[in-house]
Order: structure tokens, then sequence, then C-alpha cells
């Protein structure tokens, strides 16, 4: 068998053909958005973007509104309302509560005043006055009225029924503040119910324009000096009728020992 030349070349199977390989380019990315940052998480957003790319929340929320002064949470000055909206019902509700408070500031005048007069009395220093006339509708023999207002306590006004009056007239008018009244035939516990008593008085008091005021009096059935507080303006005449006898049998009559009227000083 003849041997192989150096100079033969070798015998090589032939190769398989290959698919070619793609070839990968770098993309170029999108340039980072130079919006504001999300306020929720932080994210970068495109300026013309309302809500988060991300997280959807709103990238430009509306600012919470400054709040109230204090006079305007007072009802119906607290609420909140758009230019033009409802500040004419607003207005109207706002003169309704105006002309309420001076409605209700002349209903209550009279009950203001009087609170006043009264503490004013309470403060005040109470002096005596005296009557320029004394007249009754009606007297026993030897006890007239008038001594009721002559300063003694056993000396008395005697009337013979309930029902009678005696009247009080001023020279000018005056605060009339107290009453003190001794009641029965003396202030002396023995002379006391030697004759009958009135124990409830109808006081009538007739002011400077002619008007007329009542208040009904209860008294205690014993001697001695018994206050009443009055409290009326521009007195200038005192009615007093006896009503609701005690002690008051045949041969007797009613008694009235002293009557003291008392202005505020």
């Amino acid at each position: 068998m003849p041997e192989a030349s150096a100079a033969d070349p070798v015998p090589v199977r032939p190769a398989k053909p290959m698919t070619a390989r793609p070839v990968v380019r770098p993309v170029e990315g999108p340039d980072e958005p130079a919006g504001a940052p999300c306020p929720v998480c932080g994210t970068p957003n495109p300026p013309d973007r309302r809500f988060c790319r991300r997280c959807g929340a709103t990238l430009d929320p509306a600012e919470k509104p400054a709040p109230l002064p204090w006079w305007r949470t007072v009802w119906p000055l607290r609420r909140r309302v758009r230019a033009g909206s409802g500040s004419g019902v607003r207005l109207l509700v706002i003169l309704a509560v105006l002309v309420a408070l001076v409605a209700g500031g002349f209903l209550l005048l009279p009950a203001g005043r009087a609170l006043f007069e009264d503490t004013r009395d309470k403060l005040g220093e109470a002096k005596p006055v005296t009557p320029v006339d004394t007249g009754a509708s009606a007297e026993v023999p030897r006890h007239p009225a008038a001594n009721t207002t002559d300063g003694l306590s056993n000396s008395y006004w005697g009337a013979p029924a309930p029902g009678a009056s005696v009247t009080y007239t001023f020279r000018t008018p005056f605060r009339l503040v107290d009453l003190i009244v001794t009641n029965g035939a003396s202030a002396d516990p023995e002379d006391y119910a030697r004759q009958g008593r009135a124990l409830q008085l109808d006081l009538e008091v007739t002011t400077a324009d002619g008007e007329k005021r009542r208040k009904e009096i209860t008294l205690s059935d014993k001697p001695g000096p018994q206050t009443v507080p009055t409290g009326f303006s521009d007195v200038t005449s005192v009615r007093l009728v006896l009503r609701s006898p005690a002690g008051l049998t045949p041969g007797r009559h009613l008694a009235l020992a002293e009557v003291e009227f008392f202005q505020r000083g």
C-alpha cells in the first residue's frame, strides 16, 4: 500500500450552517421627567400631569382654606360661602336675630327696671315719710284714722266692719320701699287682743301719672310692728282696705294702731 505523502491535504467534513445572532443595540431611555415629585410617593412626573403616574395621587392639591377667626365661628357667621352665594340669606338671618334681640330687650325692660330699682332699695337707707292728709271711709267715735300716723302705738283707728278703708295722701311723689304696720289696738301684748284685727290688707297705690297699683298684704296675728316690702315708684297716695277679720265679736271693732311709710334715702 503506498504511503501518503506529507503534502496531501487531510480530508475535513463540511460544517453545519449557523444562523446569524441578532445584534443588540442599546436603546436610549426617556429623559427623566422634569416636574415636581409626587407629594405622596415622591415619584417625578411630567409638568403637565395632574395625577401621579405611579400612585395616582393628585399632583397639585388645592390649598386648605385658612381657619376662620373666632367671631366667624358664631352662628350664623360661621358658614363659609362663595362670593355672592347665600350672602343675602345670611344678611337676613343676622337682621332677624338683631330684631329679635331688640324686641326681647323692650319686652324685658319692665322686669329689668324692677330688678334695678329693687337693688337700689336694698343698697340704700330708707327714711320715713309722713303723709299730709289721712282720711277713712268709716271710723268709730274717739278712734279717728289720724291715730295711725301719730307715732303712738297705744292709740288706733277703729273701723266698724271689714271693707273699711283709710287713705294717705303725700305732698310730693316718692319711692315707697317699705311699710311698717302695727296691727290691733296696741303694741302691748295685754291690750293687743281687746279689739278685732284685720289679718289681710288690700294695698292700693296711686302714682303721679294716675296709675293704680295693687298688692295684697297678709299680716300675722301678733302684737308689734310688721315690715312689708313694697317697691312702688312715684307714689302720691296709699289706700288700705281691711280684710279677713280676727277677734271681731259683738261689741268690738277692727283696730289698726300704726302705719309707717318709708322712702328711699
